[in-house]
């Protein structure tokens, strides 16, 4: 059984560039025809696609943070990583990585729990 389980800071100065890890155990992110994904829930709001790095090693990034993001993978840990550059407050949320067939994962895909990550000085 697939397990995701994100990892990283909970509070992010502003300005600074916030790092976040998703350790996948229970199936390999080079499985073919799987994207691995980053969604985010800032408070009081819905959820809003970051990111995701295909089986291949592709990335695809949603419009609205795509100047700042990046997303890579470390596949002797299973493990893929998403960088989110110049954070403001407004990039305060739950930050969930997750696992689909289609690179903006569906409600229904396997996710971890989440993490909660602030940005205030």
């Amino acid at each position: 059984q697939v397990q995701l389980q994100e990892s990283g800071p909970g509070l992010v100065s502003p300005s600074q560039t916030l790092y976040l890890t998703c350790t996948v155990s229970g199936d390999s992110i080079r499985t073919n025809y799987y994207y691995w994904s980053w969604i985010r829930q800032p408070p009081g709001k819905g959820l809003e696609w970051v990111g995701a790095i295909a089986d291949s090693g592709n990335t695809f990034y949603g419009p609205s943070l795509k100047s700042r993001t990046s997303i890579s993978r470390d596949t002797s840990k299973n493990q893929f990583t998403l960088q989110l550059s110049s954070v403001t407050p407004e990039d305060t949320a739950v930050y969930y990585c997750a696992r689909d067939r289609r690179a903006v994962p569906s409600t229904g895909a396997i996710r971890g729990q989440g993490t909660q990550v602030t940005v205030s000085s």
